[in-house]
Order: structure tokens, then sequence, then C-alpha cells
């Protein structure tokens, strides 16, 4: 077997192992109904509603996924913009309700963030963020899914990045590492620079601001952001004037991390910006000026925030060592399954890397959501891509990388991709999966 099929077969055993499977599902929605009850018993939030967000909704989590909830504050059907005190104060209330309810675990209220949460541990270990009013939260997320609609090799490749950068250390925030969000945007970044691109600039899907248009009604505000995104992906889908891309998944986590291998000396003078699809000169983007963090990676929906704001300098260097050796490993003739398995999983799959022969039915059998392979095939010569398995929730609703300089005369990197048939969903949590409901009683 060939270096890149081995690194494609550890890596398609790999996201077999960690895809989450139905139980993983109705265990979170679960812990949102538990949450439900106890905010219902809170005064001070009656007639708030809670909503998931995070890598839930957008179905970027693996096994192991944090879960994020936000109250929403009744405010009539206008969206409503309580400040930071008042959020500390209704999240004190919330703290006191989950200790007197009992059976939530490893309490924490981190009152001075740049958004307040309640953090706590639910069943089965899984490890939850509590805030109120993230509107916003919820819209990327949903945006996130949308775009994972486009191709699903970006869903596949935001998983594998999440659990290698785990392995690493490298995947926490408080520790002055990378947030998932902004991996997941490393990852979208990547896949707009790649040659051909496999995703455009986030301009061409959302061409505003996405946090200054939620006002007003919020049903009317939803809808008119979740139009533009339908109307833009349907487009990008559509026209088949767009080169394909067909690299591997061990190409593109190859590629990915040859991308990035050099981050730490780029960060000095160039901030990666989503939205566009290229880098920047820090000294010529006046959103980003004075220069007060060691690494720039834009929130597309939030300019200018930037999602890598708790990097220090200090970890940018653990996170460039960590690119640097897992492509050195990935890279090499001499590799072995065992080896890989080292440099990409955790301690919890470990058993992966003890068999020189991994079992795809025994990995399978742990999720009930596939490999999503989504290389483009040829039938009756068309280019299509083979149909997905919808997981729960969606029910509801050999490339080289290019050099990421800034785009000549006002061109953005990107070219176009191909098209399929589907149609926008648009996601819509609900308190269960469908085909859980007579099963769990729920």
């Amino acid at each position: 077997m060939n270096g890149y099929n081995q690194v494609e077969q550890t890596l398609n055993d790999i996201l077999r192992a960690i895809n989450p499977s139905k139980e993983d599902w109705t265990i979170r929605f679960h812990i949102i109904n538990e949450v439900r009850d106890v905010i219902r018993s809170i005064e001070s939030l009656r007639g708030g509603t809670v909503e998931p967000y995070g890598s839930f909704v957008s179905n970027l989590f693996t096994k192991w996924g944090d879960l994020d909830i936000s109250i929403e504050l009744p405010n009539g059907s206008y969206i409503s913009s309580p400040g930071k005190k008042h959020k500390q104060t209704l999240l004190a209330d919330v703290i006191k309700a989950l200790r007197k309810k009992g059976g939530f675990r490893r309490l924490q209220f981190i009152s001075n963030a740049r958004v307040p949460i309640v953090k706590f541990e639910g069943n089965f270990n899984i490890s939850c963020d509590l805030s109120v009013n993230n509107l916003s939260g919820q819209m990327k997320s949903k945006i996130l899914f949308w775009i994972s609609g486009i191709d699903n090799r970006f869903r596949d490749l935001v998983l594998l990045v999440k659990e290698w950068a785990k392995t690493h250390h490298i995947n926490d925030s408080k520790s002055g590492t990378l947030n998932s969000y902004c991996l997941s945007l490393l990852v979208l970044f990547h896949f707009q620079t790649l040659e051909p691109a496999i995703l455009p600039p986030l301009i061409e899907i959302y061409p505003g601001n996405m946090t200054d248009d939620l006002t007003g009604v919020r049903a009317v505000a939803e809808k008119n952001i979740e139009d533009t995104c339908a109307v833009n992906i349907k487009k990008i889908r559509s026209d088949r004037s767009r080169s394909i891309n067909w690299s591997s998944l061990s190409e593109l986590f190859l590629s990915f991390l040859a991308k990035f291998s050099d981050i730490c000396s780029r960060a000095s003078t160039q901030g990666i910006n989503p939205y566009m699809g290229h880098v920047e000169d820090i000294n010529t983007n006046m959103r980003w000026l004075p220069r007060t963090y060691a690494l720039f990676v834009e929130d597309p929906f939030e300019q200018p925030a930037n999602t890598a704001r708790t990097v220090s300098s200090n970890q940018l260097i653990k996170i460039a060592e960590a690119i640097q050796v897992t492509h050195q490993m990935l890279a090499s003739p001499n590799q072995n399954q065992a080896s890989l398995f080292s440099v990409l999983v955790g301690p919890h799959l470990s058993w992966l890397g003890r068999r020189t022969s991994v079992s795809t039915s025994t990995i399978q059998s742990m999720s009930t959501t596939p490999i999503s392979r989504n290389i483009p095939i040829i039938r009756n010569g068309i280019k299509t891509r083979p149909e997905r398995k919808q997981p729960p929730l969606q029910t509801l609703h050999k490339s080289q990388n290019k050099v990421m300089d800034k785009p000549q005369n006002g061109e953005s990197n990107g070219s176009k991709h191909a098209s399929t048939s589907q149609k926008q969903q648009v996601w819509r949590p609900r308190s269960e999966p469908k085909a859980e409901k007579n099963s769990s009683g729920e």
C-alpha cells in the first residue's frame, strides 16, 4: 500500500470512529430538554426559549463534541439585545436553578467572558456551554451547515482536523490555542484557496455583515438571511462552469497542513479573511489595526471580529510545531498505520493504533452516520456527486494549494465548483430525532 492510500485508509477509519451515532444525537436532545425544564422553573426567564447552536447545529461535531445552548429571552416578535450585566444576572439565576435541580456536574459560571456563560457537564460526560441571547451564534451555525451541503468533504475534514487538534492540545481557547469555530474557518479558507476551489469566498454566499442584519422582527431577519444564502448556494451548486476539485481526503488533509505550516511567520504580517477568500496584509486593513493579536482569522459573519483572538504567541509556536510534525509524518514514505494513528488521534482512540488492520465493519458499527465520500463521479457523461444519507437533524430542514497571497487586480481566490441538484435546506431545531421518538419515549 503506497503512502497516500495508507493515509486515506487511516483517515477514513478515524472518520468512521468519530462520527456521531443516533445515540449521540439523542443524548444531546435529552440534555437540551433537561435544560428547558430548568429554565421553565426560573421566574426571571419565564417565556424564554432554549435553543442549541454551535457544532451541534452545524453538524460539525464528533461523538465527544461539546454542546452549546442559548436561552433566547422573550421580547414579543422582536430580537432583544440585553446588556452584559443583565445576562450575568440571568445566568446567576440559572446556575442556582441547575444546582437545585441536581444531576448537572462541574458547574462553573464564567461571568467576565466576552460572552458570559455557565458551563456544566451533562449525561455521558458531554460538556455544555449555556449563554443568553446568542442568536448570532445560531445563525452562524446554520450557515456553516448549509455550506457543508455544497461539498461533503468540508464536514469530513473539519471533523478530522478537530480530532487532530485535540490530540495535540491545540483546540482550547482557554489555554491560548484555537477554538473549534476558528478551526472550521481555517478548513473553509483552505477549501476556498485550493486550485480549483471547492468552496467560494463567503461574500458570494452572504454579501454583508450577518450579525448587523439581526435586528427588528426575528422571523423576518432570519428569513432574509436564510433566503439570501439559499439563493446564492443554489446558484453556486447549479453553475456547471465551475471546475471540479478531485482531491481525496488524504490530499486535502496534507495540503491543509502544508498551507498552514508557516503560520507563525506569516501571522505577524498577514490575516486570514474567509469572507473574501484570501489573506490580507494587516497593516493595510484598517479594520484590523492596531495589531494586538498573535493570529488574525476574521469572522466572516461578524466582521472584523477575530476568531483567533485568544491565541497567544507562545501557543502559536506550539500550533505551528504540531502542524509541521504531523505533515512530516503523513508525508513520510516510511509511515505505518500505528504511527499515523498516534499523530492523528488521542488516547480515547488508541485502540485503532494497536491494530495493524482495522476492521471496517467493526468501526462502522460504532456510528450510523456513514462517511461521506463526495468525490465527483461521472455517470452517463455527466459529472455528479454521490447521494448523501442525511444525519438526524438534516431531515429537518490532486490539486495543489494556491499560494496564500493577495489576489491581483481585485480578483478573489476561488474558482467555480461543480453543481448538484439538491435544494437548500433550512435547519430547524427539534426536541428529538424523528427515528428516536418511539424508542426513547421522549
